[in-house]
């Protein structure tokens, strides 16, 4: 929802071309050194192709920032059958563990998310409902440090993995930052997306067994997480709404969806 895409073909070859706006350019080319990371160990990530500078990203036409990423071959999951939601938690978890305790210069800190923000006023419980979330967080981390943590790709929705049935491979797309902090916070993404603990109960069981986080890890963290999840989605749309953000989507009432939609995952908790 931040950047536009299109797809590049030449001949038999092909690549995707994104460009973002120039105040996410330093985050963009960040997020591509992961790609490149994964890449370079082997998992399908869309790797940036150097420009002729050397650098990842160069400026377009339009002033926006674009860089031309490798093809990643298949098809979009959705994550509506087990045997695909075993895919999405196999590929997170193989992620996780090559990303596990590294960093990149400049990358940022989890997390971002401020209750006092002016924006959390559009609505009067927004900021309540936020302040809730990020206060039980702060509270577990205390309780329960040592979280593992590494770089995260921040937003793996279903559509991110791509399966290859022809090799059987699964890479995973769509590497827009370089986020640093809990392991946990992809995997409560990838369960938000999903539809909640219950409707992603393969894709959870998949990663556990990969080994990425321990099943207490994952049993006593991912309830909070998952409800500081639905918070940083009412962060986001709260943002996009008052800013008129419509980057990505065809209306603003997009924008208001995914703020009913998290306002009602963010009310089970305060019952």
């Amino acid at each position: 929802m931040g950047s536009q895409t299109w797809i590049v073909d030449r001949g038999h070859d092909r690549w995707v071309a994104k460009s973002v706006a120039p105040h996410l350019a330093e985050s963009f080319a960040q997020g591509l050194r992961l790609a490149q990371i994964l890449d370079d160990s082997g998992i399908a990530a869309g790797a940036p192709v150097p420009a002729r500078s050397g650098s990842v990203t160069a400026d377009s036409a339009s002033g926006d920032r674009m860089a031309l990423l490798t093809w990643v071959p298949g098809t979009p999951l959705t994550g509506n059958r087990a045997d695909e939601q075993r895919l999405i938690g196999a590929a997170l978890a193989r992620v996780h563990r090559v990303l596990r305790d590294r960093e990149v210069p400049g990358g940022q800190r989890f997390h971002w998310v401020d209750p006092a923000a002016p924006h959390l006023g559009l609505r009067p419980w927004i900021r309540p409902a936020v302040g809730a979330a990020v206060d039980a967080l702060a509270t577990i981390r205390r309780e329960a440090p040592g979280w593992p943590e590494g770089l995260l790709h921040a937003d793996p929705a279903p559509e991110a993995f791509r399966y290859d049935s022809a090799t059987g491979v699964c890479g995973i797309i769509d590497w827009s930052s370089a986020l640093h902090g809990p392991l946990l916070y992809d995997l409560a993404s990838a369960v938000m997306y999903l539809g909640g603990p219950d409707r992603a109960a393969a894709m959870t069981d998949a990663y556990q067994t990969a080994g990425a986080l321990s099943q207490h890890e994952i049993a006593t963290g991912l309830p909070v997480m998952l409800r500081f999840r639905w918070a940083v989605q009412a962060d986001y749309f709260a943002r996009r709404i008052t800013t008129n953000d419509l980057t990505g989507i065809t209306g603003p009432e997009e924008n208001e969806k995914g703020l009913e939609d998290a306002r009602r995952a963010l009310l089970d908790y305060a019952r």
